[in-house]
């Protein structure tokens, strides 16, 4: 692969490898409670603890392929910087999600919300990078440039709650 084509994909490739160490951790949570309630090896023993971290890791397992897909559409599409700062974000309020969900439940609601509004901000990017190259394709109109700009400018606005 040669440098430009590494240079635009990098940052993306680093925020997967920064989830697949999330996902390891959240197994290892789950490995240790399970052991923790039994004593045993991997079971599914009826304790509350291991149901909150079961569950837990279970809707964040659910939500990672989409979390995959729309970070990569993104990126590749539109523009990576911005979201692979979508992509940390959600990583972050992921984690403040299972942590939460360890707690009370409802301590893990504005982590889901927050992890909803993210994920559409990168479905809303890769829409603007695939209507982009048709707008290139039927009409020779590139609008790459403006649209970068507008996803760096409001990709902050992510952060308010």
């Amino acid at each position: 692969m040669d440098q430009e084509t590494l240079g635009s994909i990098v940052l993306l490739a680093i925020v997967t490898l920064i989830s697949v160490v999330q996902n390891a951790f959240f197994a290892s949570k789950l490995e240790h409670e399970s052991k923790h309630c039994n004593g045993k090896g991997f079971q599914r023993p009826g304790s509350s603890a291991f149901e909150r971290v079961y569950t837990a890791n279970q809707n964040c397992g659910h939500t990672y392929p989409t979390f995959l897909a729309v970070l990569w559409c993104a990126g590749l599409l539109c523009s990576q910087a911005p979201a692979a700062f979508a992509g940390l974000m959600y990583l972050f309020v992921r984690q403040k999600y299972f942590v939460g969900y360890l707690g009370e439940r409802t301590q893990s609601t504005p982590g889901y919300l927050f992890g909803k509004r993210i994920i559409l901000f990168l479905f809303l990017m890769s829409v603007a990078g695939i209507l982009n190259y048709y707008l290139i394709f039927f009409f020779g109109s590139d609008f790459e440039m403006h649209i970068k700009t507008i996803t760096s400018a409001i990709s902050p606005l992510l952060l308010i709650p």
